[in-house]
């Protein structure tokens, strides 16, 4: 049989949409099995809504209802109090992947690739066939708009099934609704346990949750007051890779080369434009778009060579360590709790900050598992899944665990002890392992940050545990006082009837010997016992 000609197999090439692909491809996105998708689902929707909420200056209120509908079936329902969403916007950020304002935008979000909640719509229909109803409205000036549509996966595009305007008394915000095959459960890996990390990791939020089990949470506000809002910085030149700096100096708006990287890059004054155009032998008033392969080689190296500033670090939000402590005292029942946010830092270019938190004791006394629980947190999200491969797991596996008080199996591995750690990375950029964002890449420089995070509040808790040895032996020798106490009183008075000098030394003495003739009675009773047997 004669095989296809060029002319022949050119026909069956054709492009590929992003929903097409995500539709053959879910378990890139975290829809690899049914438990883990419904968490997938509520996290995209939960992640939207806090960011829409924090950039519009509003403290979060969030309302997450999940109802079993059918056999592994499940609606879930999540309203927030954001500043809604325009009409010509909703159905594109809901039924396009790939759609989104934080791609380009190098500051500090949750959502960064713009495919989250679309893929969830997408997940609903390829599960259950039924469309998504998105209801959204800006204030109470404006009617709410409401859609039903579903995502057309060979053009990428939102179809629109129905469009109205509603009359009731919906407040300002925006609600997703889909129904969703999966799986709940009520272990670690739940939305249950999701929602309770979120809330720690997010104190200032509110988030009211219904489960299918008909149990009710109300997870309360521990601050009313947000972070500060992280501010858009410009790409870092110690970060940026040669085809990223061709296609900067193909679209700048800059007339000349000395101006590009004044105007494209932070942290570049005249100085050091000037010293980079040197270094590079490129001519400063050359137009960018004009420099060939060569020169933006030798442009890319000089950008390297000058000494210039570490990126400014208000792109990013960190929780704060007394949010961290106020989080986890909201949420654990501890007896001790630390938290330590260190200085910010950078890798390739992006900066990034690390936080960590300790609770011990209390109500973990009672832990089922004799393991301590971690909480790994990216930009307040929480990390349920692919711990293995997490620069958090590294860090925390490589730490002596033993120097600060508590158990670890060998030479490293996750520590034992009633103790919850929680660890929060934040930046402009989080290098996750994949596209479901559960697992953060084992950059030595973030790895070794983590480490030293982890050390400080370690050696918090090691004096926390010191104090408290010593407080049992203190307590130990008041008991062991009191209870000689009887007999030092009896003794002084024999040794004060019989004309004896009252010191302590032979009233002590005569409580020894007292002590030690009943003991070696006690000691000749079990002996004649044991012979009588």
């Amino acid at each position: 049989m004669p095989g296809k000609t060029a002319e022949e197999m050119a026909l069956d090439q054709k492009e590929i949409s992003v929903a097409e692909f995500f539709e053959k491809n879910r378990h890139l996105l975290g829809f690899d099995n049914p438990a883990k998708a419904l968490i997938t689902v509520v996290k995209e929707g939960v992640d939207n809504s806090l960011d829409a909420c924090e950039e519009a200056g509003k403290l979060p209120y969030l309302n997450v209802n999940i109802d079993e509908v059918g056999s592994n079936k499940y609606e879930i329902t999540l309203k927030d109090n954001g500043p809604g969403i325009v009409k010509e916007q909703m159905p594109s950020i809901f039924g396009k992947l790939l759609y989104g304002s934080k791609f380009h935008s190098r500051k500090q979000s949750r959502g960064q690739q713009g495919i989250g909640i679309s893929a969830s719509v997408l997940y609903s229909q390829l599960t259950t066939g039924r469309p998504a109803i998105i209801t959204s409205r800006t204030d109470m000036d404006s009617p709410p708009k409401q859609f039903k549509l579903k995502i057309d996966t060979i053009k990428n595009e939102p179809e629109i099934l129905k469009e109205k305007e509603l009359e009731d008394d919906f407040q300002p915000g925006t609600e997703i609704k889909v129904v969703v095959e999966g799986k709940y459960i009520q272990r670690y890996h739940s939305v249950d346990e999701y929602l309770k990390q979120t809330a720690i990791a997010n104190p200032y939020a509110r988030i009211q949750y219904s489960n299918p089990e008909g149990e009710d949470y109300d997870f309360e506000r521990a601050a009313e007051k947000l972070p500060p809002e992280p501010k858009e910085i410009k790409p870092h030149p110690y970060g940026v890779e040669l085809g990223v700096l061709g296609r900067m100096l193909k679209n700048t708006d800059s007339n000349k080369v000395l101006s590009f990287l004044q105007n494209e890059f932070t942290r570049i004054g005249r100085t050091s434009a000037e010293e980079i155009c040197r270094l590079a032998e490129v001519d400063p008033d050359e137009k960018p778009e004009n420099l060939n392969h060569s020169e933006q080689e030798g442009l890319l190296d000089a950008m390297q060579k000058v000494k210039i500033q570490r990126p400014p670090t208000d792109c990013l939000s960190p929780i704060g360590a007394k949010l961290i402590k106020n989080g986890l005292g909201k949420e654990i029942d501890a007896e001790f709790i630390t938290s330590s946010s260190r200085d910010p830092e950078v890798y390739r270019g992006n900066p990034f900050q690390v936080e960590v938190g300790i609770a011990y004791g209390g109500e973990l006394e009672e832990m089922e598992s004799d393991k301590v629980k971690v909480m790994r947190y990216a930009n307040k999200v929480p990390l349920l899944y692919q711990s293995s491969s997490c620069a958090i797991t590294k860090a925390l596996e490589n730490t002596d665990w033993k120097r600060y008080g508590l158990e670890q199996p060998g030479s490293n591995g996750t520590p034992k002890g009633p103790a919850v750690i929680f660890v929060h990375l934040c930046s402009t950029w989080v290098p996750f392992t994949s596209e479901s964002k559960e697992s953060i890449a084992r950059y030595p420089k973030i790895v070794k940050e983590i480490k030293l995070a982890l050390q400080e509040c370690a050696r918090d808790l090691k004096r926390h545990l010191s104090r408290k040895q010593k407080g049992k032996k203190e307590k130990r020798r008041k008991k062991i006082f009191s209870n000689y106490m009887p007999l030092v009183l009896e003794n002084a008075v024999e040794l004060a009837e019989e004309g004896e000098e009252l010191t302590i030394d032979p009233i002590m003495q005569r409580v020894i010997d007292e002590e030690l003739v009943e003991k070696v009675e006690e000691a000749e009773e079990v002996e004649e016992g044991d012979v009588n047997d």
